[in-house]
């Protein structure tokens, strides 16, 4: 009877996503981490759609950012928490893609983070002024705070960038050039986090926080030396042609996750939180307006 009851429950499970329109759900996340490290800090979160869902449930992790961009424009992936810039494209891209959902809320209350530019103690480094003519990293194209953000606003400073600094490349991602910079293939560069808490501990979030807790770099060996404004901290998205039940079921579970698993929400989000929140009504519109514009000026 026990054995009974169990494939009937699990035939109602499968029936019922089938029903939903679905047979499995794909999570994409972003670069700029080591791909293992992706997955198991984001398995907890896999299990717990998959169960809520009936169906398979898989992440894929992509080299770059990019990788999640067409992935999503293109239905491959399901979901995703990207960056400001991020989505930008995808809207500039096609506005029907994907729905901006949540974003996060810091433990302070605040819902946005910076683009930090740092260096090593013994580069003598104090400022941006103090770094020109040396080698200066950003972390990739679609990135909001490894490279947009600072981009825009060290440009709007100092002018053309490629003739200030001695080079400009791109790491290939937030922990490439934290780690860049910390073994002195850059002498400088931009990565992000919330700006609260210790500066030893990487800060409460962000890229520093995940390099400082992976043990990839000492933060005591590392120094800020700028600091962009107040960048509004990423969307969680899901793709609009979804059947509404599958959207609403991973909306809420989502919502929910830093109040019934909090150490799964805090794996995801790659440091400490207060909530996963609905977006406000433009709350990306100064963002998209910047990738636009950056996007008309290649």
């Amino acid at each position: 009877m026990k054995k009974l009851l169990a494939i009937l429950a699990a035939t109602t499970c499968v029936t019922s996503a089938h029903a939903d329109g679905i047979t499995g759900f794909n999570i994409g996340i972003l670069g700029g981490e080591n791909a293992q490290d992706r997955i198991t800090k984001n398995e907890c979160y896999r299990a717990a759609i998959e169960k809520e869902l009936g169906v398979p449930v898989k992440i894929f992790t992509p080299a770059d950012y990019d990788g999640v961009i067409q992935g999503l424009l293109g239905g491959t992936l399901d979901i995703a928490f990207l960056g400001a810039s991020g989505y930008a494209k995808i809207v500039l891209t096609d506005a029907k893609a994907v729905d901006a959902a949540l974003t996060v809320q810091n433990v302070d209350g605040t819902e946005g983070y910076y683009s930090i530019g740092f260096t090593r103690k013994d580069t003598g480094i104090k400022s941006i002024d103090d770094a020109k003519g040396k080698v200066f990293a950003f972390g990739e194209p679609n990135s909001t705070s490894g490279y947009l953000v600072p981009a825009s606003e060290l440009t709007a400073k100092y002018g053309d960038l490629k003739a200030f600094f001695k080079d400009i490349p791109f790491s290939g991602g937030h922990e490439q050039t934290i780690v860049g910079v910390a073994n002195g293939t850059y002498d400088a560069g931009v990565s992000f986090g919330d700006g609260i808490g210790d500066w030893a501990e990487g800060f409460t979030s962000g890229a520093f926080h995940k390099a400082a807790e992976a043990g990839l770099v000492d933060m005591n060996n590392l120094v800020e030396i700028w600091r962009s404004t107040l960048i509004p901290n990423g969307p969680f998205v899901i793709r609009q042609a979804l059947p509404q039940d599958v959207k609403d079921k991973v909306v809420k579970l989502t919502a929910d996750l830093p109040t019934t698993d909090h150490a799964c929400a805090v794996g995801v989000n790659g440091g400490d939180l207060k909530a996963f929140v609905p977006v406000a009504a433009g709350f990306y519109d100064g963002i998209i307006a910047a990738r636009k514009f950056q996007d008309t000026q290649k």
